[in-house]
């Protein structure tokens, strides 16, 4: 005898007689990632608006000048010529300063008693004006931290390079002495890093009795109280006063 299969029915909500609810539609809250990225969104579109429209004006301007000049080319003519004549006055203006700067170095001249009152920057200062008094245009300062023992850098007129260490002594040749340790730290450096054809070390005080042979031995060159006087107060080159000046390198 065949058996009735039995269903199971779910139980249904009791119908009260009122239409079932509706989701309402998804709508971001404001702030929230949704909304935030379209006003993003939107931002990013107005800024390239703002940005084409400035683009455009700016072309637009410059096209209506160049409209205006070429409708109006004389304007150009007296713009090139105030160019030129302010352009000479310049020139003009720069060659005189170069020559009242040249003359003035020419009759610089320096006494001790000048020099010995001197800041020790202010020292160094005076030796690389002197140094272009006498035609070493390139000439300058380098002395202070880091200098490797170099104070002055130039190049004389015949193209020889010199390195030169400065040291001031305020109560001038009753001060201390310039020693030896001064004169090996600048030899250590000048030919190696600066190249140079000469080394120098001047002081307006005296060096120590064992300055001299190791000058010697190491090919350099000192200045002391009474050559700086005589450099400095004539009209006479440094390298016309120091002994044994090398000539300059073949390759210059």
């Amino acid at each position: 005898m065949p058996t009735r299969r039995r269903t199971t029915r779910r139980p249904t909500a009791r119908r009260t007689g009122t239409a079932p609810r509706r989701r309402a539609p998804y709508r971001p809250w404001p702030g929230s990632r949704g909304g935030g990225w379209a006003r993003r969104r939107g931002r990013k579109s107005d800024g390239q608006v703002l940005v084409f429209g400035a683009v455009v004006l700016a072309v637009a301007a410059v096209w209506s000048m160049v409209s205006w000049l070429l409708a109006h080319w004389w304007v150009l003519i007296v713009l090139a010529a105030a160019g030129a004549i302010a352009g000479a006055g310049w020139v003009h203006r720069y060659q005189q300063q170069r020559a009242w700067d040249r003359v003035r170095q020419q009759a610089l001249r320096y006494g001790l008693p000048e020099l010995d009152v001197l800041h020790h920057r202010d020292f160094e200062y005076a030796i690389r004006d002197l140094m272009r008094r006498d035609g070493c245009t390139d000439a300058r300062q380098i002395g202070g931290a880091g200098d490797n023992g170099a104070d002055v850098l130039a190049t004389d007129p015949l193209g020889r390079a010199w390195v030169i260490q400065v040291k001031h002594r305020k109560d001038g040749d009753r001060g201390s002495p310039v020693g030896t340790p001064d004169l090996q730290r600048v030899n250590g450096t000048a030919r190696q890093l600066y190249g140079a054809d000469i080394v120098l070390v001047v002081t307006n005080g005296r060096f120590s009795t064992r300055c001299a042979p190791l000058a010697g031995q190491l090919h350099m060159h000192l200045a002391d109280r009474r050559t700086l006087a005589a450099w400095a107060s004539g009209g006479r080159p440094l390298w016309e006063l120091l002994p044994k000046i090398p000539p300059p390198r073949k390759s210059r």
